[in-house]
């Protein structure tokens, strides 16, 4: 029987009007330097990491095994966060910083924005003087004040007391606020508040409409790192507030350190409790604090 041939189809013709498929971008083959590079960044990160996993370890230890050599403890004790909150001040701790923090941000904000404003727009006589002063106050460390502000709060019957925090730690971190909103401030084209003057705002609207959502990464600078220097903050805590359920966090936590023993585990279980505000504050508004803080760099 005669071996029949088939001879090949041809390829099919795409149709009138139907787009071609789009062509496979080529794999891109990793570099050397690249693999150098993710592999430092990872071996930073890890660096930086392995304190707070040792924090969150330790916390998480059994008191007869803070000694152990191994590094994972046996058996995981998470009674020691609910001991930790129930057994000592902390909740009381942690709301009066969370007062502290937040009032004394709402306050840099209402005294640093208008006076950034007027800075970045006023040229009156003694401006540079003022600058000046601003940045010589900065330079002033909170424990050089401490036998005054003692002495003040005390004249004034004002010790124990949450508004004391509030004005030290806005006090102390006004200057850098206003020298940050001063030079987003001064970034912003003054033609944009006369434009929006003309169309029927006054100078309170250009300032709320126009100047203020430009100058949002300022803004947020301005608030994370005041916000931050008043969560940590330990000494002016110390000093003004000997009641323990008037102390801030820092000072609370201070507590679980004795003066021949330190409870190693309620004392890292406190300080996880202590960082998780933060680190959701910065979840937030960390796409905001990375604007802010690269913002102006190119023009």
């Amino acid at each position: 029987m005669a071996q029949q041939t088939y001879a090949a189809r041809p390829a099919a013709r795409p149709r009138a009007g139907a787009t071609p498929p789009p062509p496979r971008a080529p794999r891109r083959s990793l570099r050397p330097r690249t693999v150098l590079v993710a592999s430092l960044a990872w071996l930073i990160a890890a660096v930086f990491l392995l304190p707070y996993a040792e924090m969150v370890i330790t916390a998480l230890r059994p008191a007869d095994e803070l000694r152990d050599a191994t590094y994972l403890p046996g058996d995981f004790a998470w009674s020691n966060f609910v001991d930790v909150w129930r057994d000592s001040h902390l909740g009381a701790n942690l709301r009066v910083t969370l007062l502290v923090a937040g009032g004394s941000t709402l306050l840099v904000l209402l005294v640093a924005l208008p006076a950034a404003y007027y800075t970045a727009r006023v040229k009156y006589r003694g401006r540079k003087l003022f600058l000046l002063l601003v940045l010589v106050t900065q330079m002033f460390q909170p424990t050089s004040l401490l036998v005054g502000l003692y002495r003040e709060f005390y004249q004034l019957d004002m010790l124990n007391s949450v508004w004391t925090l509030i004005l030290c730690n806005a006090a102390f971190n006004l200057a850098f606020a206003i020298w940050i909103l001063t030079a987003y401030i001064s970034a912003i084209p003054v033609q944009l508040e006369e434009a929006a003057m003309i169309d029927g705002l006054g100078r309170r609207g250009a300032l709320l409409r126009v100047v203020l959502p430009l100058a949002l990464p300022g803004v947020v600078t301005a608030v994370i790192f005041t916000f931050i220097a008043a969560w940590n903050e330990f000494v002016m805590g110390l000093t003004l507030s000997t009641v323990p359920e008037s102390q801030p966090l820092t000072v609370g936590i201070n507590s679980f350190i004795g003066n021949y023993t330190v409870q190693w585990n309620y004392l890292f279980a406190a300080s996880v409790i202590a960082i998780v505000p933060v680190v959701v504050l910065f979840a937030f508004i960390e796409r905001h604090v990375v604007s802010g803080l690269t913002a102006g760099s190119v023009k």
